[in-house]
């Protein structure tokens, strides 16, 4: 434990400010989650803007009080966004991930004949 006077202040601080920081963002995660799982259910287009509203004003008084950089703010403001942009009112499909077809690798013959 700090023995200064400035430490033992500076210590106080941080705590103050963590737990500060720990409510806006667990508050900002909430409403963010409920933007995502509105859209996912395909609530209509005037709930999905009230939500929008709320996750929007939450990120940009994280921003301002530092506990997310701005720029992130603005990626994040940005893809939700986008995301009620393109909602049209339907459930959201699970759309399987789908790899790319390996590589395939050419016959021996072809590979020696390249290196002469």
């Amino acid at each position: 434990m700090a023995t200064h006077a400035q430490a033992i202040k500076r210590h106080k601080q941080s705590l103050k400010r963590r737990t500060r920081n720990r409510d806006v963002r667990s508050e900002l995660k909430t409403t963010v989650k409920k933007l995502r799982t509105a859209l996912d259910e395909g609530a209509p287009k005037d709930k999905l803007n009230e939500l929008f509203r709320d996750a929007e004003s939450t990120l940009a008084r994280s921003g301002r009080k530092g506990v997310i950089k701005k720029n992130a703010v603005a990626r994040r403001v940005g893809r939700l966004a986008k995301a009620v942009a393109n909602a049209d009112g339907a459930p959201a499909k699970v759309v399987a991930e789908v790899k790319s077809p390996a590589k395939k690798k050419k016959p021996a013959a072809t590979r020696a004949k390249k290196k002469k």
